[in-house]
């Protein structure tokens, strides 16, 4: 008969095989400008609730189509509702979500650039024909919101047939950033969050365009059907006081300002 040092570990293991296994972490879907807003929100998610989330983050059109063919994402936060509403109509999501923040839009002229930061548009718009301007940076508008307003932007200040063949096309709002920032452009329109990011603040100037210059960024998050308690923890911890002060440092609108 085995003794009880012999049978410890047959114990532990059975233990072990018997416990349930613990829940892989929700992934969350991202629209690009929420990069580092959300990354501070979730840290203080989990100190205060013990859960964990794992922050995936790219252009929103992109995840809208990904989630429809039934990528695992548990939570999606959308820099344009229409994309939440496409998967509410569809039937994907728990319900139709809730607005979350207003995005704001900006020129971005990196330390050395000839260009101005001029609100209006009006110097990006002379720089092209004049030769000062051969690359500027935005989010691609097939499928990014801040690509989108980017364009409307434009051409709301007539600069947009002059400009659109000299444009640099990020796949999300956050590589159009980096074009900026990195050398590989001339200036940038894109998200006031990011322009407002350590990595991107000292690196150039920045001035917000006037919010009537294009149609509003309403911003919405939705659970995807089959959510599980993570992540509508998640959801309702970030429409909690703490995390709308987060949104707010980071340069968005709330939905009720």
């Amino acid at each position: 008969m085995p003794g009880l040092g012999a049978l410890l570990p047959l114990m532990l293991l059975a233990t072990a095989l018997a416990a349930p296994a613990r829940a892989a972490p929700p992934v969350v879907a991202a629209a690009s400008d929420l990069q580092f807003a959300l990354a501070e929100i979730a840290t203080a998610f989990t100190r205060d609730t013990g859960a964990e989330v794992r922050l995936a983050f790219g252009s929103s059109g992109n995840f809208r189509r990904q989630i429809a063919q039934g990528a695992p994402f548990e939570l999606f936060l959308s820099a344009d509702e229409t994309y939440v509403d496409a998967l509410v109509a569809e039937g994907r999501t728990v319900d139709r979500g809730v607005r979350y923040a207003r995005g704001r839009l900006v020129l971005f002229v990196p330390a050395g650039s000839p260009l101005k930061p001029d609100p209006t548009l009006a110097d990006v718009k002379a720089a092209a024909a004049d030769g000062r301007l051969t690359r500027l940076a935005i989010a691609n508008p097939e499928h990014a919101p801040y690509g989108r307003a980017a364009r409307e932007a434009l051409q709301r200040a007539g600069a947009w047939d002059a400009v659109a063949p000299r444009l640099v096309l990020g796949e999300n709002v956050s590589q159009a950033a980096q074009f900026a920032t990195s050398g590989g452009a001339q200036g940038g329109i894109f998200a006031y969050s990011l322009a407002l990011s350590p990595a991107v603040a000292g690196r150039g100037v920045h001035v917000l365009l006037p919010a009537a210059s294009h149609a509003p960024l309403h911003q919405r998050m939705v659970l995807v059907k089959g959510a599980g308690e993570a992540a509508r923890a998640f959801y309702d911890y970030l429409q909690q006081r703490a995390a709308r002060a987060v949104f707010r440092k980071h340069g968005f609108a709330l939905p009720d300002e």
